[in-house]
């Protein structure tokens, strides 16, 4: 079983979406142990004892993770379906680079595409949250993280 099925179907956490079953789109991206990856290409069994955080992870109960925000208040998404591993991949994105410019953004965004937006809000919400973030990590003890044993 993938992933992205056994956090969908098995977990009940279906932000993280299935787009082309390729790992082209990005729209499964989830961290594995503070590493993003594409769950479509990652069989359940290779996540055993990680720790795996989704979108329903980054939240703070009703506070929204600065990079949740940012997308929001900059309209950085348009139909939506690609917006949860856009925001993971950004997360760690900043947890490697703090400031990065408007092209480093584009460069660590490659693995992700939308078919909407043209990007520009995107880029734009991401830098709006590394500005807000100021090179914090936001730590989150809460949901969305699972510890997959068997």
């Amino acid at each position: 079983m993938l992933l992205v099925h056994f956090l969908r179907e098995e977990l009940g956490l279906t932000g993280t979406k299935i787009g082309c079953d390729t790992s082209q789109c990005g729209a499964c991206v989830v961290s594995m142990n503070g590493s993003t990856v594409k769950s479509c290409t990652c069989l359940a069994v290779q996540a055993d004892g990680a720790e795996i955080a989704t979108i329903e992870g980054l939240a703070n109960g009703s506070e929204l993770h600065p990079m949740q925000e940012a997308f929001w208040d900059n309209h950085g998404l348009q139909c939506g379906y690609c917006t949860a591993g856009m925001i993971m991949t950004a997360v760690e994105m900043l947890e490697r680079n703090p400031h990065p410019s408007s092209d480093e953004v584009r460069a660590g965004l490659e693995g992700n595409l939308c078919r909407c937006t043209g990007y520009q809000n995107i880029v734009k919400s991401i830098l709006a949250a590394a500005e807000k973030m100021d090179g914090h990590a936001h730590n989150d003890e809460t949901g969305g993280h699972a510890h997959h044993d068997h």
